[in-house]
């Protein structure tokens, strides 16, 4: 876990944005005693959505859509493997 106010110092954000990102669900962060925590898994994320943000000009609603819809697109490729593989076997037992 990293603290989220060392995040965004490092990252020279405000935390404000840590908070608007959990609020939509963009990220998952915990509260311990009043400090909020970043899992570490979700560092990769954060950035990414940053650079979506802050890098490309995209507001959060955008930014919300794009992350969907590319967790669609990931769905769907896993979905397509896990066929090919069935068919695959199908395949080899004719």
């Amino acid at each position: 876990m990293i603290k989220a106010e060392e995040f965004c110092m490092h990252h020279q954000v405000n935390l404000t944005f840590i908070h608007s990102l959990s609020e939509r669900g963009l990220v998952t962060v915990t509260s311990v005693e009043e400090e909020l925590y970043i899992p570490e898994g979700q560092v990769r994320e954060i950035e990414r959505v940053m650079r979506l943000h802050f890098d490309m000009d995209i507001n959060l609603e955008g930014v919300e859509v794009i992350t969907r819809l590319l967790s669609e697109m990931e769905d769907l490729r896993e979905e397509s493997r896990r066929l090919r593989n069935r068919l695959t076997l199908y395949e080899n037992d004719l």
